[in-house]
């Protein structure tokens, strides 16, 4: 354990806890919340911090007893407390090598969450609807804001693809292992011999890129208008509100058409934009560092098969960690903590193993 480290987080996290007392501090909304957000970040690792100290100090304090002790009962004692510390110490060390773990830049950010039906034509459509609704349903247990983007529905009321933009606390550190292909085993509405059908449905999660991340040349987009095809009453095909933006370098096309007016939806495609732009800067910078998730959680390489969902047997498998579910129905009502605490454990237990290498 590396107490020196910890020394001087706990000495920077008191300095910080002086600094958003100041008034001068306070008076300044901007600074206070950058200062406040970089003390609330390092809190749990002081605590802990704090509980390994005073588990050692106790284990001294039981050794001066036993060291000093003729009467055996109190010996006894003071070897009982140094045994349960010893053991307590064990589990905090974890804990904090856990914390000290560099955390993703990206874990506080909202996201921009992608739904596309993939193999299995309508079925896949009615499949990626109700994966949809399942991110909804979770996201209102978080108390999340769930804003739509674009959408392009089929004739059985499924989607071709949706986009949506998810805001809240730790919202892409929740989501970001949703990524990939999942797929779905059943027998679709229309099958009339009883036939289990396997379809497969992308989700993207990418988390939102700030101004100040991704620049874009004016010049480097296409932009085209057109009339809006979905639900949005007296604006329906009356008005070219709906926004197509091509970024030529890249080749990225998004969309959206679910704004009022034209100038909403540019504003939102445009988010959309930065978004993929910075997940692909992101992928590239961190391709020597691809294999840190491989060996229990994958890539999330949107390409990759990550989850399937068997309603014959009611269960929902994560193929990355091996983990099945025999409630799938819950799981589709938005009870997913489970799952994703487990894949966000693997992920750390895989770069505790990468930084012990």
């Amino acid at each position: 354990m590396n107490t020196e480290k910890l020394r001087n987080i706990k000495t920077k996290y008191e300095e910080l806890t002086r600094l958003v007392s100041l008034p001068e501090t306070i008076a300044d909304n901007r600074q206070w919340a950058k200062l406040a957000k970089e003390q609330s970040a390092l809190a749990p690792i002081v605590e802990a911090y704090d509980r390994y100290a005073a588990a050692l100090a106790e284990i001294e304090g039981a050794k001066r007893i036993l060291s000093a002790e003729k009467d055996p009962e109190m010996q006894e004692l003071a070897r009982e407390e140094i045994e349960e510390k010893r053991e307590f110490i064990g589990k905090i060390t974890e804990e904090l090598k856990v914390l000290l773990l560099p955390p993703d830049p990206d874990d506080d950010k909202d996201v921009i969450l992608e739904v596309r039906a993939g193999a299995g034509g309508d079925e896949a459509g009615l499949f990626g609807y109700e994966l949809l609704r399942m991110y909804r349903l979770f996201a209102d247990s978080m108390r999340w804001k769930v804003e739509d983007i674009d959408a392009g529905l089929t004739e059985l009321g499924g989607i071709k693809e949706a986009v949506v933009s998810i805001r809240g606390k730790g919202v892409y550190k929740k989501l970001k292992f949703e990524s990939g292909v999942h797929r779905v085993q059943r027998v679709p509405t229309t099958e009339t011999q009883g036939r289990v059908h396997t379809s497969t449905v992308t989700v993207a999660v990418l988390p939102e890129a700030e101004d100040v991340v991704v620049e874009i040349n004016e010049k480097d987009l296409k932009i085209d208008t057109y009339r809006s095809s979905g639900a949005g009453g007296q604006h329906v095909n009356k008005t070219e509100s709906a926004i197509r933006i091509t970024h030529i370098p890249s080749g990225i096309v998004v969309q959206c058409q679910d704004g009022r007016s034209q100038i909403q939806n540019r504003e939102r495609a445009m988010q959309v934009l930065k978004s993929k732009l910075y997940e692909a800067t992101k992928t590239a910078a961190e391709k020597e560092y691809a294999g840190l998730r491989r060996s229990q959680v994958g890539t999330g390489d949107r390409s990759e098969r990550i989850r399937t969902y068997n309603y014959p047997q009611g269960r929902v498998t994560d193929h990355r960690i091996g983990m099945t579910l025999y409630n799938l129905e819950g799981f589709l009502s938005g009870n997913l903590d489970g799952m994703l605490e487990a894949l966000l454990l693997a992920d750390q237990t895989a770069r505790l193993e990468a930084e012990e290498k």
